[in-house]
């Protein structure tokens, strides 16, 4: 089973390279890619400067290969890459990454929408909003 968790932000590097990887399949027609940031949110009138993800790892990623192996049987997918972020990541920076291909647009395009809406609703990861007073509270998933 593959670990989908990457220490700290998601570099624009490392998603860059991931891309030009794929650009030796000429299969491809599409790439569809979800990035999620941590936004500077205001709550309680206190600035969200970071979050900290912490996770059941083990079952998180076999969450994951379920969510894979049911966007590949329900889109036409030629590939899919789930990575998300463990530890402190601070405003303005990439927790999440998803990233699908196949030979057409409209299937990496339905199957973006439904493995980012799994990941929200069944993986068991954890986000403690940190506050610039450093106080914090349990981030609730939308």
């Amino acid at each position: 089973m593959k670990n989908c968790f990457k220490e700290g932000a998601i570099k624009s590097q490392f998603i860059g390279e991931s891309i030009a990887k794929h650009q030796t399949k000429k299969a491809i027609g599409a790439h569809q890619i979800f990035l999620g940031q941590v936004r500077q949110d205001i709550i309680d009138e206190k600035e969200v400067m970071a979050i900290e993800y912490s996770a059941h790892m083990d079952i998180a990623n076999k969450v994951f290969e379920e969510i894979r192996e049911a966007a590949f049987a329900q889109f036409d997918l030629t590939c899919m890459h789930i990575y998300h972020s463990i530890g402190v990541v601070e405003s303005g920076e990439i927790c999440l990454f998803v990233f699908a291909s196949s030979k057409h647009r409209k299937p990496v395009q339905k199957a973006i929408e439904f493995i980012v809406e799994e990941i929200k609703l069944k993986a068991p990861i954890f986000g403690k909003e940190l506050f610039e007073d450093e106080s914090y509270t349990w981030k609730i998933n939308k």
